[in-house]
């Protein structure tokens, strides 16, 4: 079966999303493909809460990713029984999680996506395929004609758009990428490796909700892996991985992580502010979900709360680069890790009163969405990178090097974002590279790549190096790059233009900036400092 479309962009989570409604807004055809069957991607699927900078509810997104939020919290308004000073607050924090100043639901974040694309869908501008994974390319010269998907079915478009979560259309359509970590001697960055290494990459982490019900069993069956887990101690972890010593990951330095289901705190005080605090040494807290003292006495038995944690990140395979069969242990072998994780913390964690286990720690499948209450699909931090007209390096972005005032001002910049640069241990056996970075902005080169002419990327897979995607990798920068996206390909059809042309040539990138001011992408920040 063959169709075609104005634009496809292959890979429906946030920057997928966002490209298609900036493309559909422009009156283009557009096809959606998702791997999962549910779009979202790092909110949903993934089941990751926004990670954002502290800035974020005043300045520092697109206009569409605030509208995003504001829309979660209206949600939570609208449909849950928020007592009256939760209710009232603007800030409003469903989770009172401290990673994120809107920790929620995946399904709340699934809900609302699906409803911004719902009118484009209506209008028959979208085409969303869901359970839809790419498996050749058909490329002509410096052009990508059409992708052929796991199902049969082709679709040819005049643009085509890598939102997948790992840039795996780089591969299938022969876009030159790179993939882990480069050489220090080809960007001469201080944090870079002597010594390339592709398969050095970030380690993945499949990630799951739990409440916790005290009195109440739900221990889990014994996992297949779990002897290994139980025993595994990494050369640079101060102690057995399944253990609440871990390192501080801004100074290396071992640090003791507690675990306090349901604490009793009034979840209005949190401050979710990871400038000033990083707030992931109480688990329990960091990525909650669901804070049932926000909501009136009785709804909820317990709080939800996401492991995302140094406990449960997988390193031992290579997720990308390494073939399919590589990739598929992979991530069954971290299924297994956050399986292990769950049944160690079920019948051995320490707890604070000297007792052991936590047997009434419940995992959440329908919070999850699937049978065995992990996440659809894992958290994938690094994907192949598009080589760019322009590539972001360590000295765009390192406080070290460019000081507290600094960082690369581009004449083509179509976004901001802010982050520390924040590299989790690595398939190559390194320790966390978490070092302070400045608030930085996106060059459309860094979306443009220097050969290939309808093809563009719209997430992780953009110009950036394994170091410094750890700043670039998070929630609202990979929405604005999606966003651009879209905005650009809709644009250069409209124009009868080339993406290289729009970045090289002044009165045409003004022109598109123009249209981007328009739909309110902040392409510049105010005076802020790194942190």
């Amino acid at each position: 079966m063959n169709s075609e479309a104005d634009i496809l962009v292959v890979g429906g989570g946030l920057g997928g999303v966002a490209a298609a409604l900036a493309a559909c807004r422009a009156g283009r055809t557009v096809v959606l493909t998702e791997e999962t069957d549910w779009p979202g991607g790092q909110l949903t699927s993934q089941a990751v809460p926004p990670d954002e900078h502290p800035w974020v509810e005043q300045f520092g997104t697109t206009a569409t990713y605030r509208a995003l939020r504001e829309s979660i919290r209206g949600y939570y308004r609208q449909w849950y029984p928020l007592r009256a000073e939760a209710l009232a607050l603007t800030g409003l924090n469903p989770g009172a999680g401290r990673v994120s100043k809107l920790c929620h639901e995946p399904r709340v974040a699934l809900a609302v996506l699906e409803s911004m694309l719902a009118p484009y869908r209506s209008a028959g501008l979208l085409t969303l395929r869901t359970l839809t994974r790419p498996v050749s390319a058909e490329a002509e010269g410096d052009f990508v004609r059409a992708v052929t998907f796991d199902d049969g079915h082709t679709v040819a478009a005049r643009y085509v758009i890598d939102a997948t979560e790992t840039g795996e259309l780089l591969e299938l359509a022969g876009v030159e990428h790179a993939l882990g970590a480069e050489a220090r001697s080809e960007y001469d960055e201080p944090h870079a490796p002597e010594v390339a290494d592709p398969l050095n990459q970030q380690g993945i982490t499949v990630c799951f909700a739990l409440s916790h019900h005290e009195g109440e069993d739900h221990t889990i069956d014994r996992p297949a892996d779990y002897d290994f887990w139980r025993s595994y101690r990494p050369d640079f972890w101060p102690g057995p991985l399944l253990g609440f010593q871990a390192p501080d990951p801004r100074t290396l330095e071992a640090v003791p992580r507690t675990l306090v289901p349901n604490p009793v705190i009034d979840p209005l005080a949190v401050n979710a502010d990871q400038s000033a605090d990083a707030g992931d040494k109480e688990l329990w807290g960091f990525r909650r979900i669901l804070a049932r003292e926000l909501h009136r006495p009785g709804a909820f038995g317990s709080d939800i709360t996401l492991a995302n944690w140094p406990l449960n990140d997988y390193w031992l395979k290579p997720y990308i680069g390494a073939g399919e069969e590589t990739t598929r242990q992979a991530e069954r072998e971290a299924r297994q890790l956050s399986l292990s994780l769950l049944y160690w913390l079920q019948t051995e964690a320490p707890r604070e009163d000297g007792s052991t286990g936590f047997p009434g720690l419940r995992i959440r499948p329908d919070v999850t969405g699937t049978q065995d209450g992990l996440a659809k699909a894992p958290y994938v931090r690094e994907a192949r990178r598009i080589k760019a007209v322009t590539t972001v390096t360590e000295h765009d972005v390192a406080v070290d090097l460019v000081g507290p005032y600094g960082g690369t001002k581009h004449r083509d910049s179509v976004g901001v974002g802010s982050y520390r640069i924040d590299l989790h241990p690595s398939t190559g056996g390194d320790n966390y590279i978490d070092i302070a970075s400045v608030p930085f902005e996106l060059p459309l080169g860094a979306l443009v790549p220097r050969r290939v002419r309808n093809l563009l990327p719209a997430g992780k897979n953009i110009g950036t190096t394994h170091i410094t995607n750890g700043c670039y990798r998070l929630h609202p920068v990979e929405w604005n790059a999606g966003e651009v996206a879209g905005a650009l390909a809709a644009h250069c059809l409209s124009e009868g233009v080339e993406p290289q042309q729009v970045q090289k040539e002044e009165k045409r990138f003004d022109e598109f900036a123009r249209l981007l001011e328009r739909a309110g992408v902040q392409r510049h920040w105010p005076d802020v400092r790194g942190y």
